[in-house]
């Protein structure tokens, strides 16, 4: 059988996609210590870790990407327990005092799901912003990421009665808890971007 030499532009070819796929394996370490090192300025780094570290190859090494990640990330799961309180307002048998934490805590995320949507909203327009202009951008997403941690926290304070105590306070409270964290490891790093220098090749991806 006659033996096929392979073409130049095959060749060219194979190199790009071997040049590519080395490129991406490389990136996604460099990318994780990127993470691994932001998540240091957080209350909760090892959370902040866990959450984002899925996320590498999109993140790369921006602090406004990483930012918005971390606000999607949050909001999501903001998202998820807004859904999951909401199922304990139709629970057979709850005590009148849970029924009323639980209805509070609904309004609460679903404000705080709101506002994570209005901050990842405000977050994208920073992209070609400089100066005043990012700066004020930045200041809208802290205000409102701010203000839905306030809210995640108040949900939780519902339910700090000590003559509240049930499986619906504990599983709310450890749900709202883990969100609030997400939240604030997610302002931690807004934060760390709205103080770092304002480069324009990095806001600009």
């Amino acid at each position: 059988m006659e033996r096929r030499t392979p073409s130049p532009s095959s060749l060219l070819f194979s190199s790009v996609i071997f040049l590519t796929l080395t490129a991406g394996s490389y990136a996604i370490p460099k990318a994780t210590d990127f993470i691994r090192a932001s998540c240091r300025a957080t209350l909760y780094p090892s959370l902040c870790l866990h959450s984002l570290s899925a996320y590498a190859t999109e993140i790369r090494q921006s602090e406004r990407r990483i930012a918005l990640v971390a606000l999607a990330v949050s909001l999501a799961r903001a998202r998820s327990a807004a859904m999951f309180v909401s199922g304990f307002s139709r629970a057979k048998g709850i005590k009148h005092r849970e029924f009323e934490a639980v209805k509070d805590c609904v309004e609460n995320m679903g404000d705080s799901v709101g506002e994570l949507s209005e901050s990842v909203r405000e977050l994208g327009h920073t992209g070609g912003a400089g100066g005043q202009n990012f700066m004020w951008h930045m200041s809208n997403v802290q205000t409102w990421v701010s203000a839905a941690l306030t809210d995640q926290q108040t949900c939780v304070d519902g339910f700090g009665e000590t003559a509240m105590d049930g499986s619906v306070k504990d599983a709310v409270s450890v749900r709202v808890i883990s969100v609030a964290r997400v939240t604030s490891n997610a302002l931690a790093l807004v934060n760390l971007f709205a103080s770092g220098r304002h480069r324009v090749g990095e806001n600009g991806d």
